[in-house]
């Protein structure tokens, strides 16, 4: 990723494809937009939904609907609902997520959060 300015843009989220990943057990729905280092995301968790794998990468995390909670490897966790964020730079901690009912979230993420 890089540093370019962005020109000021419009997201259309309905024209924005989406494209599945399974976790443990459920799937993330994700749509992606890049802008050279900073990537954004509307990511849906469906109802029982638990992540396949720790992420150590930064993010700025919105709930949009739902709730979620996110795991962190140190044993911890918060839950999250609609209007709350967390905020985490790259390698500051393992995380993960589980959504039981499910949930629908904005990440932001990329080089902002880059522990450089």
């Amino acid at each position: 990723m890089n540093n370019s300015a962005i020109p000021f843009s419009i997201i259309d989220w309905n024209g924005v494809q989406m494209e599945d990943f399974p976790g443990e057990t459920g799937i993330a729905t994700w749509q992606t937009v890049n802008f050279g280092g900073l990537r954004i995301r509307i990511v849906e968790y469906s109802a029982g939904y638990v992540a396949d794998h720790w992420c150590r990468k930064g993010h700025i995390v919105y709930c949009l609907e739902g709730e979620f909670v996110t795991e962190l490897e140190s044993g911890d966790s918060v839950r999250l609902t609609r209007g709350m964020t967390y905020v985490v730079s790259d390698g500051a901690s393992s995380h993960r997520s589980i959504a039981k009912t499910g949930a629908k979230l904005l990440i932001v993420d990329g080089d902002l959060l880059s522990e450089k």
